[in-house]
């Protein structure tokens, strides 16, 4: 339906690049209704229970036909803890999968990104990165982490492994995060992020501000009438006040998680900016380290 709709761009009417994942993750957040095997996985829809069956060739068809700017290899990403033994058998399906992907993948006007997993182990960091570096993708992605290490060795492991990613294609660090998460990221050598942070703050009431979150439920904001911060040009921090967004929460209305969404995907599209900006004049180690003194 959505290729005979036009792809991803006409049903979302967004003109801007569109990115799609291959499932893996999905895969791995689904851990308890699945079966993985060197040739692909089965999986048991959360919906119904109906036996799905996936691999590189159908994730990269499908991907193809939702014609995306930018599209993922299928990949395996692991739980923590995973022994060393059980994280080299999804290291060399990954690097397996990739390969079928690139062999399967149909569509000149999409990059394909391959996908870097290996836990938070650095041997199979640098044998994963330099295998899908000899196949040769568009870009390349950063997986499998920010599922529960911790983040000093979530950047410990980006800044080893970017080191074996090629300068001149994008490095994508794959479901992180907070501002501190990106900015130490970007130092490490990172380009392109993705997170349901924003979104999913938004929903819960909790808004992002660079003097730290902002939880508006809380009694301190009853009959509060300033923005959710000062100087966001933002619609919700432009129309709306504090008390007015916690009473939207406290009855229930649909406005209030949509308002702290805007506000927050309005923010990390600053701190984006911010760090690019940082970058051309030549000050982002400075900056980079004073942010990085922030609790945001």
């Amino acid at each position: 339906m959505v290729e005979k709709l036009g792809g991803v761009h006409k049903l979302m009417a967004w003109n801007k690049p569109i990115l799609t994942d291959s499932g893996g993750y999905q895969i791995f957040s689904l851990s308890g209704l699945t079966k993985i095997d060197d040739d692909g996985v089965e999986f048991a829809s959360h919906v119904d229970g109906a036996k799905i069956y996936l691999n590189a060739e159908i994730a990269t068809k499908m991907q193809n036909r939702l014609n995306a700017d930018i599209i993922m290899c299928f990949d395996q990403c692991t739980h923590l803890p995973c022994d060393d033994m059980q994280l080299k058998k999804a290291v060399e399906r990954t690097i397996r999968w990739a390969q079928q992907c690139k062999e399967t993948h149909a569509n000149d006007g999409q990059m394909l990104f391959g996908v870097v997993q290996g836990g938070i182990n650095a041997d199979l960091r640098m044998y994963c990165a330099s295998e899908l570096v000899k196949l040769g993708f568009d870009g390349y992605a950063i997986g499998g982490l920010s599922v529960g290490e911790g983040h000093d060795d979530m950047i410990r492991t980006v800044a080893h492994t970017t080191q074996f990613l090629p300068q001149d294609r994008p490095r994508y660090l794959m479901g992180v995060g907070t501002p501190i998460d990106i900015i130490a990221a970007v130092k490490a050598g990172v380009d392109m992020f993705d997170c349901v942070l924003p979104t999913r703050n938004g929903r819960n009431a909790c808004a992002f501000t660079e003097d730290g979150y902002v939880r508006l439920r809380n009694n301190a904001h009853i009959g509060d009438s300033v923005p959710i911060e000062a100087g966001c040009d933002c619609y919700c921090c432009s129309n709306f006040s504090r008390g007015t967004i916690r009473h939207f929460f406290n009855v229930g209305e649909m406005l209030g998680p949509i308002l702290v969404s805007l506000h927050n995907l309005n923010f990390y599209q600053r701190l984006m900016a911010r760090i690019r900006q940082a970058l051309k004049k030549g000050e982002f180690t400075d900056w980079a380290a004073e942010q990085l003194k922030n609790d945001y």
